[in-house]
């Protein structure tokens, strides 16, 4: 199987002065799991290019062979759908503001849902799936299952009034069941072909659980 691992490009946190970027762990463990299933993993981004990160671990072994190969990321506009059965969206704050409403992740989403494929987000990476709509004009996520980075979360890194919405809530307002578990401890949420994670902590569940499903 064929499976995108998307990243944001957004590397600055609000008007902080701070670095953001995409959470290394959120992408680097998924992508040792799904390769290790035997899948053909293939890492783009939101601008292309070599994404801004955040959160890295120089210690983590997965963390250095992911980063050893990442390079340069091909833009997520220039993918198409018929071409992979998954896609995976990795988390890190800067997702909260290039995610939403980006028109090829729009597409490159609505088209591999639409052929029976498998969507993925763990943490922030759930942002991408906000306002998407399918072909119908129907929220993705309306009526499903989710789980995202919490409130609580979200005010216990001190970033409640730096991000540009509360995730968990925006999510809610679009027709989903918010399904939360204890701050940062592993949540994974499977519903149908929709696989989301909620935190850090649940990136190799949720990497999981798309293995599983791409296995039948």
């Amino acid at each position: 199987m064929r499976i995108a691992i998307v990243l944001t490009s957004h590397g600055e946190l609000g008007e902080t002065g701070r670095s953001t970027g995409f959470y290394v762990s959120e992408a680097a463990e998924p992508w040792e799991i799904l390769t290790s299933a035997g899948h053909e993993v293939e890492v783009v981004s939101v601008a292309g290019g070599v994404p801004p990160r955040d959160g890295e671990n120089a210690d983590d072994p997965v963390q250095r062979r992911f980063l050893d190969a990442l390079g340069e990321t091909r833009r997520v506009a220039d993918l198409e759908p018929e071409e992979y059965d998954a896609v995976f969206f990795a988390g890190g704050h800067g997702a909260m503001w290039d995610f939403p409403g980006d028109p090829g992740i729009g597409r490159l989403t609505r088209g591999i849902h639409e052929r029976g494929g498998v969507v993925a987000a763990v943490c922030h990476g759930p942002a991408a799936l906000v306002d998407l709509e399918l072909s119908d004009g129907k929220p993705l996520v309306a009526g499903r299952r989710v789980a995202a980075f919490t409130g609580s979360e979200e005010a216990a890194v001190g970033l409640t009034e730096v991000v540009p919405f509360p995730l968990a809530e925006r999510l809610r307002e679009q027709g989903v069941e918010h399904v939360p578990a204890a701050d940062f401890t592993a949540q994974v949420v499977t519903d149908g072909r929709l696989v989301t994670g909620q935190n850090p902590a649940s990136a190799r569940g949720v990497a999981e659980e798309v293995a599983r499903l791409l296995a039948g």
